[in-house]
This record gives structure tokens, sequence and C-alpha cells, in this order.
């Protein structure tokens, strides 16, 4: 016969065993889309705690996109980044590491390899970052490769020029898009040679691709559309015309997009548009809401981070759940809104 202490023991146990199970479903991946005024700096967090930076945003400022990104990794409760990876040289995208590196501890770094550029922007940012890289571990990515967080999937799609030659898996349908759309000149610029990446978490997707402009799109989901849909994506290249094809983003099919824009950068109402017509959109979230591109091609002011120039670095926050189910954040007003299957 089982004693009383046994059958205790047992409850004990099993009530242990349920909490575990249950925190392990509500564990969700963090994501956030830091104001860095039109550069970009998105901070991943998976359930596991590992963490993947992408991008680091401006240098000067009084280390004000650094002092965003390191409030955003206090916030999420970390105490060093594991991953950072630079899409491009982009003063924008990689000019703040120096002062980062200040401030948050970073185990690896992660680029396409050697800048591919020499106009005004690439250079200067390529030496900084060449300079803080020290002796910490540095990987060079290539098409295919996975970067190994824990909890999560991040597969490289696009890096130096290249694509995936083979789709991922979900990917590989025909696309009914490329037929109308124009072949693009070839791209030679550093946005060219952004690395671009696909998350998954469970049956959460979520696409990255920098600043990859139509040129490289295309060879992306052309003829077959190698990535297939995603729930989550982030407008390509600030929301600018050089990127954000429609053979790419009605390809893709988003549920929601992000768009990283700043005041003045970005936004080009050609490229909200189609991120706005695409099929199956149920929102678009702006960090900026951009005067020059006018009412017409802004988001409802609920659904934009900072309304103002002169930002107070208010941020978009996703939290996303295995099972697909996912929230947005609006860090200036609260709102919140929560995307099922």
């Amino acid at each position: 016969m089982r004693s009383l202490l046994d059958t205790t023991l047992l409850c004990v146990l099993a009530s242990l065993l349920l909490a575990s199970n249950s925190y392990a479903e509500t564990k969700t991946l963090q994501i956030y889309f830091v104001d860095v005024e039109g550069g970009q700096a998105t901070l991943l967090v998976a359930p596991s705690g590992q963490s993947l930076l992408v991008d680091t945003g401006w240098p000067g400022f009084n280390n004000r996109d650094a002092d965003r990104i390191a409030e955003a990794v206090k916030s999420s409760g970390l105490t060093q980044i594991d991953y950072v990876l630079i899409t491009h040289y982009h003063t924008d995208h990689v000019g703040g590491m120096p002062q980062l590196l200040k401030q948050v501890r970073v185990s690896t770094f992660i680029d396409h390899g050697p800048n591919l550029e020499n106009d005004e922007l690439a250079p200067e940012g390529y030496a900084a970052y060449l300079s803080s890289l020290g002796s910490v571990k540095h990987i060079v990515a290539k098409p295919g490769d996975w970067i190994p967080i824990e909890g999560i999937k991040v597969e490289v799609l696009a890096a130096a020029g290249a694509r995936i030659s083979q789709p991922v898996h979900g990917g590989g349908q025909a696309n009914p898009y490329c037929a109308s759309e124009p072949k693009w000149p070839d791209d030679r610029t550093e946005n060219a040679a952004s690395v671009g990446v696909l998350v998954t978490y469970g049956d959460f997707r979520f696409v990255d691709l920098g600043d990859l402009t139509k040129d490289k799109e295309r060879g992306l989901v052309c003829p077959k559309n190698l990535i297939g849909t995603t729930d989550l994506f982030l407008v390509s290249h600030h929301g600018m015309g050089l990127s954000n094809s429609k053979a790419l983003v009605h390809a893709l099919h988003p549920r929601v997009a992000i768009m990283e824009n700043g005041a003045a950068k970005g936004d080009a109402p050609e490229a909200w548009q189609t991120v706005r017509d695409s099929p199956g959109l149920n929102d678009l979230w702006q960090l900026h809401y951009t005067a020059a591109s006018g009412a017409d091609h802004n988001v409802s002011k609920d659904a934009i981070a900072n309304l103002e120039g002169d930002s107070d670095g208010h941020y978009l926050k996703v939290s996303a759940q295995s099972d697909g189910i996912f929230t947005v954040l609006n860090s200036r007003n609260k709102l919140e809104r929560t995307y099922k299957k």
C-alpha cells in the first residue's frame, strides 16, 4: 500500500511537472525593433535565453543608438549578446558597434565577409567594425548556413550577393507574381550584399533581409519562391523603393509587417503601398511617422512608435509563441494586438 508520504511526494512531483510544462508552453520568442532613427537594430531573444542582435544602428549622437540597444538588452534580462549579425557595412547598420561594445559584452560576430563597396557609405562603417572585432569569435555567413541559437532556427538566405539555391522547408512554390516583375539592374552596392535570414520558432516564421535590393530579391522568389510564406516580415531597406518588390512581398504573404524607418528616411510611397496591398496582411506597423510620405502612406498613428522627428526612442516588440500566435506591442502607447493563425 502506498504511504501518505509517497502519495504526497507524487502529488508534488506531478505539480512541478505540470508547472514546468506550463512554463515551457508560455515561453516566447521576443523580438525588439529598436528605434535607431532610420538604421537597423533588431534584438531577438530565444526562449532558451540566447540572443541575436541584427545590426547596431548609427555612431555618434551622444551614444543614442548604443544606449537604446543596451536598454533593450537590459529590459529583456540579458547580461550579454550571444551573436551580433551585421547585415552589411553601411554606417546606419554597423556604425554603432564601437559604442555598443563599451556597454554590452558580445560573444560572436557574424557578417558576410569583406566589404564589397567603395562609395562614401561603406568604408567608414567597415573600418570601425574591423577595429571592434579584436579577439572575439567571428563567423562569415554563407547562404544555407544556420546560426546555432538554441530553441530557434536561424537560416541564412542570402549573403555577399549570393543566395540559397534550394528551397527551405515550406518553400518551393511557383510564384505567380514573377511574370509581371521587371528585371531589375544588377546592384553592386553593399545593400545587395546584405545577409538575409529566416527565423523559425515552431510554426512562427520571421523574415529579415536587411537592405537587400530588388535584383537580389528576385533571385530568392523567382521563378519559385524559395522562402515560402511568413508570419512576420521586416520591411526591407527601411521601406525604400529600391527594395520590396511585389514579387517578393506578395509571395511572402506576411500576416504582419514592421517597418524600421526614420522620420526622414524610408517609408517610400511605392514600397509602403506594395506592403500594404500584400494579400493576407493584417497590419503594418512603423517605427516612425514620415511626414514627407503624407497621411496616405503612413499607417494609423496608434500603430506608429514615434510620431515626432526628434523621438524618445520608442520601440516595437513582438512576442511569438511556437504555435504561430504572436503579439505586437507599441511601447509609446502600450497598444497590443495579437495575431492568431
